[in-house]
């Protein structure tokens, strides 16, 4: 987890102004707002093809109120708005300090490369734009040193990924990997160059000076305008409320955009969470940095193996589990594992971390690596003393099981700390009843108080404005279910699901997303469809893409590039991720398909909790949970399809409890209205027609 995390003798260079030259006088905003949003407008000349939306200037108005009124502001602005000008233009023409923070670094990256730029110029604005990530991102000079003289990195690969990351260190200004050709997001080195809260040495580090993150926060201070994303801005919430503390008093509107995500997001980090690679993590630093400096002074082999011991017999007590699965924890252990075990293993994972913090405490004069070190035996000391304990009120406990083990403890939502540690509505606090709160997304709920977003956030209070999308669904899209088709439960399921996607991908040329919602589907699809091609000719046979084997940059940049030549265009097959956040305009994408309907699993321990929670409360756990999960689920998936006002494509359910059960109409009314598709044989003219 990357947290912000000031030093004590940190300072700004330099003070943002409270109001910019050129901003719009008090009263005038709105005015100024919807001049800019007229057709010969400005930003007539910031975007091609623009026209004057009535969506999108009535959500900028919106936008513009808030800023003027203070308080909080829900948006669900379907697709084709333009939700990004929306409240970029009001935000900028405020001359307000602001903070923009959306889901994920590659959104982060447009926002921050693309889009703020774009305005800026056209608005021209004197505006300063900072971009801020988590220290994960961000090269640190000194753990690049200690690489160097790593001993545990004999492979040839190993050594010319560091060459190669050496050689960009000499020239990169912002220090972002994001910026370094060919690292793999995914790369096992990447944590090898970049720091963590917890081996951070702060104002102790040699390379303090030059450091690439604090450059970042220096620049964010002094911004007019800083983009962040959700990861960060929760993380310094849970970890160490100071971060934020510095620069939020001095923001005046906030924008979490992609604000679907944002309960998820903050869950993971408010919550309590421990694993057994980071006691790995852990003894390797140890190890390293007590034979570069403490050689012979304590005995470290012997430290190391206790806690690598400690953390396999933890793996261990939980027992024969698969990949992947989640054990739920209520009493003294989790479920299927004996009580005693484990809470031996605990307790012998808690002991070997106090003597690790014995062993450190006693060199820690030679080195600021071993003052790090020693809080870091300390907090996984009491991490593992927590979950020996009984779990807290209103929240869940369970654990991840893979290669390694994470025991997690998680609140049920965030909606306590938006309101206490965000929003502090119940504070007496003048600036922040003053400032704006913008949340936004394409999908935030299907009902019209958007509930599905603003209860488990904490903003039911807020004031919710849902602005349709632009598009003609009805000319552009179609929605076909088949009606004779397996269960879902049906074991033929995934293999009638391929061979409808590969008919419909041999007519399109490629041009084919499957979204399914298990990974054993995804694979099973990807294999049923190569399969399907296999007797085309090399020429005719599109190729099949599956997630999980190329990253996933490199999986949406293939498929965008569609039909090359000697190649016959790309069918995606994806899951999670690709649900959400999966851009392609234009003619690469012309056939959606989603093999079941997206319901939370219900033997999943957080859903589990929400659900009987709200049973107790005399309310319906499907109808008022996993219902609506589903319709947000669903709707984000069928937004892949139409990117713009000349896209034209077809999605297809392959669920039947979509037209046979009651609650399907609830769901295909979260649908953009698209036309119908009764049977296979409009389903298949419909196809050949997209071909013309």
């Amino acid at each position: 987890m990357s947290v912000i995390e000031w030093p004590d003798d940190f300072e700004a260079d330099q003070e943002a102004p409270e109001r910019r030259p050129g901003a719009a006088e008090p009263g005038q905003l709105a005015t100024e707002v919807r001049a800019a949003f007229a057709q010969d407008g400005v930003l007539s000349h910031a975007a091609e093809q623009f026209r004057e939306r009535e969506g999108q200037t009535q959500m900028a108005l919106a936008v513009a109120r808030a800023i003027d009124e203070g308080g909080v502001l829900v948006v669900e602005a379907g697709t084709g708005v333009g939700k990004t000008f929306s409240y970029l233009v009001p935000a900028l023409l405020s001359g307000e300090r602001v903070l923009l923070s959306t889901a994920t670094k590659a959104l982060q990256d447009q926002l921050f490369g693309r889009d703020l730029p774009r305005l800026v110029d056209a608005l021209g604005l004197p505006v300063r734009t900072a971009l801020l990530k988590g220290r994960a991102s961000y090269l640190c000079l000194h753990r690049l040193d200690q690489a160097r003289h790593d001993a545990s990195l004999p492979e040839r690969g190993s050594l010319r990924t560091l060459s190669k990351i050496e050689q960009w260190s000499k020239a990169t200004r912002t220090g972002d990997l994001a910026e370094l050709p060919g690292l793999d997001e995914r790369s096992p080195f990447i944590p090898l160059v970049t720091s963590t809260r917890e081996n951070c040495l702060g104002a102790q580090c040699p390379q303090f000076k030059p450091c690439h993150v604090n450059l970042a926060r220096r620049e964010a201070m002094a911004a007019d305008v800083v983009v962040i994303n959700h990861h960060l801005f929760f993380a310094d919430l849970a970890v160490r409320e100071s971060g934020m503390a510095e620069l939020l008093p001095s923001v005046r509107v906030v924008v979490f955009d992609e604000a679907h995500q944002l309960n998820e997001t903050g869950v993971q980090f408010l919550g309590v969470q421990l694993g057994s690679g980071q006691a790995l993590d852990f003894a390797r630093d140890m190890l390293a940095a007590g034979l570069q400096h403490a050689r012979g002074l304590v005995d470290w082999q012997q430290l190391v193996a206790a806690t690598e011991r400690a953390a396999r017999e933890l793996r261990l007590a939980a027992g024969k589990q698969w990949p992947g699965a989640k054990l739920r924890w209520a009493g003294a252990a989790p479920e299927g594992v004996p009580a005693d075990a484990w809470q031996e293993a605990l307790d012998a994972l808690r002991e070997a971390f106090v003597e690790a913090a014995r062993g450190l405490d006693t060199v820690s004069e030679l080195s600021p690596d071993f003052v790090r070190l020693h809080d870091r035996a300390e907090q996984l000391a009491e991490r593992a003393a927590r979950f020996a304990r009984a779990c807290a009120p209103e929240s869940v406990r369970w654990v991840d099981v893979g290669t390694q083990l994470r025991l997690v403890e998680s609140p049920l939502d965030i909606a306590e700390a938006v309101r206490t540690r965000v929003l502090k509505l119940d504070q007496a606090d003048p600036e922040a009843s003053g400032r704006a709160w913008v949340f936004t997304s394409a999908t935030l709920g299907d009902d019209p108080k958007l509930r599905w977003f603003t209860e488990p956030c904490g903003l039911e209070s807020a004031d919710v404005l849902r602005v349709q999308s632009p598009f003609d669904y009805a000319r552009q899209a179609a929605l076909h279910v088949p009606r004779v088709f397996p269960k879902p439960n049906d074991p033929s399921h995934s293999a009638r699901v391929a061979e409808l996607a590969a008919r419909g991908a041999a007519v399109l040329g490629g041009r084919t997303l499957v979204l399914t919602t298990t990974l054993r589907a995804l694979r099973t699809i990807g294999d049923a469809m190569r399969q399907h091609f296999e007797p085309m000719e090399a020429g005719q046979r599109p190729e099949v893409l599956v997630q999980g084997e190329l990253p996933k940059r490199v999986l949406m940049e293939r498929f965008r590039e569609g039909s090359d030549a000697g190649r016959a265009g790309c069918v995606l097959v994806a899951s999670a991720s690709f649900w959400e956040g999966f851009d392609a305009p234009g003619d690469a994408l012309q056939l959606v398909v989603i093999d079941k309907l997206p319901f939370p699993p219900p033997n999943d321990p957080l859903v589990e909790a929400r659900s009987q929670r709200l049973e107790s409360q005399g309310r319906s756990a499907f109808g008022e949970y996993s219902l609506p999960e589903a319709a947000v689920a669903l709707k984000q998936g069928a937004g892949r399809l139409i990117r713009r006002e000349t896209d034209r494509g077809v999605l297809v359910i392959c669920d039947t409890r979509l037209v046979s059960m009651g609650y399907g109409r609830r769901l295909l009314a979260a649908l953009p209205p698209m036309r119908r598709l009764e049977t296979a044989d409009d389903f298949e003219e419909a196809l050949v027609e997209l071909t013309h």
